[in-house]
């Protein structure tokens, strides 16, 4: 087991705060900068001896890339990345300023302070400590601090694997968003999902074009009529239930947890007895389509001659086919859709040596807890880095306590993270990275 680390528990929640401060709001379409944001990483990372190396896509979009020597050169290399970017933020909403990166009772609050200012200041302290201290990790540890994960990558992970791919070499397997925090499911039940897959990106643009006119005539060839239909039917459909490999583990690892009196579960009924964990899985054991934006028209006497439409697809392994065809058919011969943006779907392992390093990390910090597979629900940089034949995984620790919801961080108003759990994070995160081994270590 690594020991304590107390300069680097310290300084965590500062090096968080410092980012939170920073603005790097993504607003989608090439509107984002995280230039300053890069440029305190790339500081901070000098300051430990190493050479990080500033990569801008595009004026204002800049990533960090850095490998820090391990004790076998030879060994297959570990990337370890977070993103800079994050969602806007409206201020009104807010009880603080969302970049105030503020330390209150205990909890840092600001845009980032979970999704995911927060892990990568995780990754700076430890990295910084292992300086000080002059410790090495077994393997090469590459460290990547992206732009734009918060749109298409296009100028972040996306555009590394693209023009950089020599920063990854060596590289087999890949952390990053989103898993490994604390889920209490009742008073005694506490679960560790580790992100092993993830979902396809499907966004759409559905277009309907008819016969433009005056608002107060008949019209039979009315294409906002014809979008609202295609929209509303996407919006209703049931898709069926389809279990991946694995979710099939994680509902069972839950099963196991929450109800083992119960010897297992229905495929049929897959929610059924998991209680509150089934929000863990929910939204994985099928694939999904929601609308979620409409253009038509320019005044409110004019039938429009076109009206588009927008929808957030997500698509489970395997079941890419099935979800063009059932796109075909709810949208019908008047509208037509294509993708707008398109990614793969993501599967790895759930076994071997670092799967192993990141149980034993998490249980050795949170004793009786589950540890259990995870299918993420959205996407991460994680789709990017696959393309260079990582195995890829969500584990960005984080110990919570009962009542804090998680999700509701991701993107919501108030966004904030004890300091414990920053703290807890860089313990596990120590001990993971000086203990995790590649399958094909030598």
């Amino acid at each position: 087991m690594a020991e304590p680390l107390p300069t680097a528990q310290d300084e965590v929640a500062g090096l968080a705060a410092g980012l939170i401060r920073i603005d790097t709001t993504n607003r989608g379409g090439g509107d984002g900068r995280e230039r300053e944001a890069a440029q305190y990483v790339a500081a901070r990372l000098a300051e430990a001896g190493l050479d990080p190396l500033l990569l801008e896509s595009a004026p204002g979009r800049a990533n960090v890339v850095a490998r820090v020597a391990g004790r076998d050169p030879e060994a297959p290399a570990l990337l370890v990345h977070g993103h800079l970017d994050v969602v806007p933020a409206d201020p009104a909403g807010w009880s603080v300023p969302p970049f105030c990166g503020e330390i209150r009772d205990g909890v840092l609050w600001g845009r980032g302070a979970v999704d995911m200012k927060n892990a990568d200041a995780v990754v700076l302290a430890v990295v910084r400590d292992w300086a000080r201290a002059g410790r090495l990790p077994p393997r090469d540890i590459v460290l990547a601090f992206t732009a734009d994960e918060e749109d298409t990558a296009a100028y972040g992970a996306r555009w590394l694997v693209e023009r950089h791919p020599e920063q990854f070499r060596g590289c087999a397997e890949a952390i990053g968003e989103s898993g490994a925090f604390t889920f209490h499911a009742g008073s005694r039940t506490r679960m560790y999902p580790v992100a092993s897959a993830e979902r396809g990106t499907a966004w759409l643009k559905l277009t309907a074009r008819g016969t433009a006119g005056h608002g107060s005539k008949p019209n039979a060839d009315n294409a906002v009529t014809a979008l609202a239909g295609a929209m509303a039917r996407i919006g209703a459909h049931e898709w069926p239930v389809r279990l991946i490999p694995a979710v099939r583990a994680a509902i069972a690892a839950i099963a196991a947890a929450v109800a083992p009196e119960r010897g297992g579960w229905d495929p049929g009924a897959p929610l059924d007895g998991l209680g509150e964990a089934a929000a863990l899985v929910a939204a994985t054991i099928r694939n999904s389509a929601n609308p979620t934006m409409l253009r038509a028209g320019g005044k409110v006497n004019v039938i429009p001659a076109e009206a588009v439409g927008y929808v957030d697809g997500r698509v489970l392994a395997g079941y890419e086919d099935e979800f063009s065809q059932t796109l075909d058919e709810l949208t019908g011969p008047a509208v037509t859709w294509e993708y707008l943006h398109r990614e793969r779907p993501v599967q790895a392992p759930f076994d071997g040596p670092l799967v192993t390093a990141m149980t034993d990390a998490l249980l050795a910090e949170d004793p009786g807890a589950t540890v259990i597979p995870h299918c993420m629900s959205g996407g991460t940089d994680a789709k990017q880095f696959s393309r260079l034949g990582m195995a890829c995984y969500g584990f960005m620790p984080l110990v919570l306590p009962p009542g804090y919801d998680y999700y509701a961080m991701f993107h919501g108003v108030n966004e904030r993270v004890p300091v414990s759990a920053l703290q807890a994070s860089v313990r596990i995160m120590d001990r993971f990275l000086m203990n995790g081994v590649s399958q094909d270590s030598r």
